[in-house]
């Protein structure tokens, strides 16, 4: 399925070097983004939260987000309905990347059997689960106290999931207590965290040499501002309003350089599209909004 690159990476590499948030494209649509500031900077939730210490990447006014609604991480029709409906289509993707990478087969229930996994903003475990049942170690960690929580009752009532170690801490805590995993998976988190770049390098930090590394966001882009943000959550009411900014996400350019810099080379990227009349995803070359990437870290 994923023989070629969904994305052409070639063109990504030759901006190496310049500020994309200094682009003329991101200055032309500013103004448009601009008069819905006052809208789309509303935080209809509590400002704090029990969570992990504080350290760099974290951005304080996003955790207290995601710690109003985390008893609705496994509600299927609740808040992170988008999540559950996307789940496999992430999980096709992580399945044919890494099994092409570790050299598992793809075809087998367990083809992650014997793998090291850390998921990065791990929520209440919707990801970290299938990922366990799939045969892999997995680590699960978010900064939130209830989400971890959550996520540990939940695994509970499978003996397969139980087997996940969750923590309520960040990727730079683990860094600083030396943990090295297979792949590093961090799903929908970049965009929440306040700064991506000293994210990243504890993502690699994290990462064995020669190790994978995925990451999904949403590219800044009028497009994603106009059906993550406008439709999602003020029209469609799938998100809680104030979920996203739209400053906040990142091109895939900016992530692909990102990376880069923290010694990730990304070998592959697809995006996401909906399909309103099956209410399914499916995966596409089509990166405008929703974008999942998976990289290779740099051998040391």
């Amino acid at each position: 399925m994923f023989s070629r690159s969904l994305y052409r990476l070639r063109n990504l590499s030759r901006h190496n070097g310049r500020s994309f948030y200094n682009s003329s494209s991101y200055f032309k649509h500013s103004a448009l983004i601009t008069a819905f500031q006052p809208l789309l900077h509303n935080k209809p939730y509590a400002t704090t939260t029990q969570h992990a210490a504080s350290t760099s990447s974290l951005n304080q006014t996003e955790l207290a987000k995601f710690a109003a609604i985390a008893e609705s991480w496994w509600d299927a029709e609740g808040p992170f309905k988008p999540l559950h409906v996307m789940n496999p289509t992430r999980l096709a993707f992580i399945r044919s990347t890494l099994c092409r990478h570790f050299g598992k087969d793809p075809f087998s229930v367990r083809p992650f059997e014997g793998l090291k996994f850390v998921d990065v903003g791990c929520g209440g475990g919707i990801l970290s689960e299938p990922l366990a049942r799939m045969g892999a170690s997995v680590t699960g960690i978010d900064a939130v106290d209830k989400n971890i929580k959550i996520a540990r009752l939940h695994a509970d009532l499978d003996p397969v999931a139980s087997s996940i170690e969750y923590q309520c801490t960040t990727a730079e805590n683990l860094v600083e207590e030396q943990k090295k995993f297979d792949a590093v998976i961090a799903l929908e988190v970049i965009e929440h965290v306040a700064d991506p770049a000293e994210f990243c390098k504890s993502l690699s930090a994290l990462t064995v040499s020669n190790g994978a590394t995925v990451i999904s966001t949403i590219n800044r882009s009028m497009r994603a501002y106009a059906t993550a943000i406008v439709a999602a959550e003020y029209i469609l009411h799938w998100l809680p309003k104030g979920t996203h900014e739209w400053s906040s996400f990142l091109t895939p350019e900016e992530l692909v350089m990102t990376l880069q810099r923290a010694s990730i080379s990304v070998e592959e990227m697809a995006g996401f599209a909906y399909n309103p009349l099956t209410g399914q995803w499916s995966l596409s070359d089509d990166v405008g909004v929703n974008f999942i990437a998976f990289g290779i870290k740099n051998s040391e």
